[in-house]
Formats: structure tokens, sequence, C-alpha cells
């Protein structure tokens, strides 16, 4: 959420997240400002409000989400833009600041796995699947089916949708609170390397409501395991991110079989 690309056009995906984080409860609110040129050549200043990537600052984090804006939040793996994943506007605008091709497919992240039934088909998986595979540094590729309250204007023509419960609580909070899916993909331009800093993407900062500072996340920028598990009793590995091994061994444990089918 966070540049993954599900790596196989019938699903295609984007890049998302990377590393744990750190306490910054007791860092304070910093305003930073650079000097940006215009196409006229005139510079001016412009800033962004950088807070730190705790409880006290995720009730704004959750009104900037409601109100259709964008921000950057990092997660158990990379650092991420996110938004309202049943905004169009939003959708839209991240597409805009990370110069993505709309036919690119964004995942989404819920706050508890609980949650994923509202926005994907589960009840074809093995019992305790889910639990054991979340949270954690895994995209799990499912069908939306039509009991999906997705807007279908996320991703369309997909029948699948890419779903993250990170194993980092700020970001779960913000999805707690805002009532819905964030939609989430890696926060840097499409096709360059994904950000494990926020200063990685600190000239795209003027396009987000706020930026949220998590520290320098430490498991590198592989990103998310995505896994596919749309058909029953198989799974496929779409990439292999930071957490390959262990995904595989859950999954062969619920008596999952590797598809080796062709595209």
């Amino acid at each position: 959420m966070l540049g993954v690309e599900y790596g196989v056009r019938k699903i295609g995906f984007l890049n998302l997240w990377a590393g744990r984080r750190r306490d910054f409860s007791a860092v304070r609110v910093t305003k930073m400002a650079w000097s940006l040129e215009n196409s006229d050549g005139n510079v001016e200043t412009q800033k962004a409000t950088v807070s730190p990537a705790a409880e006290d600052y995720a009730q704004e984090a959750i009104e900037a989400i409601r109100t259709g804006k964008v921000i950057a939040v990092p997660t158990d793996t990379l650092y991420g833009f996110a938004c309202d994943a049943c905004s169009a506007e939003a959708v839209n605008r991240i597409y805009e600041i990370k110069g993505r091709k709309h036919t690119s497919p964004l995942a989404i992240c819920v706050g508890d796995v609980h949650d994923i039934q509202r926005y994907a088909v589960t009840d074809h998986l093995p019992n305790g699947l889910l639990d054991c595979l979340l949270p954690g540094p895994v995209t799990l590729v499912l069908r939306r089916g039509e009991s999906s309250i997705l807007e279908k204007s996320l991703n369309p023509g997909l029948e699948s949708i890419g779903v993250r419960v990170p194993d980092c609580n700020f970001i779960r909070v913000i999805a707690r609170g805002s009532r819905s899916a964030l939609a989430l993909t890696s926060a840097n331009l499409s096709g360059q390397p994904s950000s494990i800093d926020i200063k990685d993407f600190e000239n795209l900062w003027e396009h987000c409501a706020s930026v949220y500072d998590g520290g320098i996340l430490p498991a590198g920028r592989a990103g998310s395991t995505v896994v596919d598990l749309t058909e029953l009793g198989k799974y496929k590995i779409l990439r292999p991110g930071s957490a390959k091994e262990e995904t595989v061994a859950i999954l062969e444990r619920h008596s999952l079989l590797e598809d080796g089918t062709g595209d």
C-alpha cells in the first residue's frame, strides 16, 4: 500500500510497506518548510506538517481521511500513502501523486482481521488461517464478491482486491476510526524505490495533508509478501516480499497447495 504491483496483470498490485515502528509519543509536531519553483520561475515557500506516528496524533489523521485527504504513514513494511478507499476523489488523488496509471490496482488496509469479510470473500478459507497470517507483512489477494461494500470505482473491472492488516498500531487505529477501508500504496513516485524513511519521499510531502514519522523502518524495501488466495484450497505467491517463508509455512500448515498453473 506502500509500489506493489500484484505482479500478474490478472490482479496487478502496488508495492506496499516495510519495517517496524518506534515509539515517538514524546516527539512534538514540527513544521518543515522548503522552496518550490513555479512554472513561471518564481519561488514560493510551502509548508508540510510532519507529526510523530503516535496515538496522540491519530485523531487528526482520522479526520483527514474522513474529509477525503491523503496522508503518509508508516506500516510494518514501508511508508505508504493512505486515503478513504470509498472516496473516488481521494483515490484519484493518490494516483496523481504517484504518477501511477489507473490500470494499476490499489490495495486496501483494514483495522482488524474480522473487517476483511466486509470487503472480500473469505468463507472458502480454512478456519484460523487469517488470524495466523494477520496482522503482519502480508497482502492477501481475495475476490471482492457481490457483498463487498467497496466502491466500484476502486480498481474497476477487477474481481479481486489486495487486503492488508499491518502489524502497526498507528495505521490500524486510523483505519478503525475512519470506519472505512484505507486505500494504501507505497509512498513514492511510480517506478521509484520504496520508502523506509520519510526523507525518501520528501519531494512528495506537499501533496499530503500530513506526514507521520515512524522513524527508519528496519525491514528493508522488499515490502509485504503478496499471496493470491482466490482459489479454493490453493495459494500463489505473487511477490516474495519480506515474509515469504513464514507465509508459505502457515499456508501449508492449513493444507493449502501451491498453485503451479500458468497465467
